[in-house]
């Protein structure tokens, strides 16, 4: 079954944090084998406060899922995604398509 971090963010504020966030985030989704699809807001969100953007981060697995995350090298790239913007973030087992 698959695994996906499912992210609910707010609208990117810092920028520079976030292509940060992006050149470090390239080489760690190939070791990991995902892909990130932006899901339609107008068609998801039907209750939310600070939620502009959502994302499905899509993982041949849910251990692949869980191991990038815990993977020290997301670790060190995870700050400059909370600092460009505010965001939750889930570790869901499933099949979105």
């Amino acid at each position: 079954m698959k695994g996906y971090w499912l992210i609910l963010g707010s609208n990117v504020e810092d920028h520079a944090a976030q292509e940060r966030y992006a050149a470090l985030w390239e080489p760690i989704a190939a070791r990991y084998q995902a892909s990130v699809r932006m899901l339609d807001v107008t068609a998801v969100l039907q209750e939310a406060r600070s939620t502009k953007r959502v994302l499905a981060v899509e993982f041949p697995s849910i251990e692949l899922a869980r191991a990038c995350y815990e993977d020290p090298a997301y670790q060190e790239a995870m700050p400059f995604a909370l600092k460009a913007s505010y965001r939750e973030l889930l570790i869901i087992e499933g099949d979105l398509a």
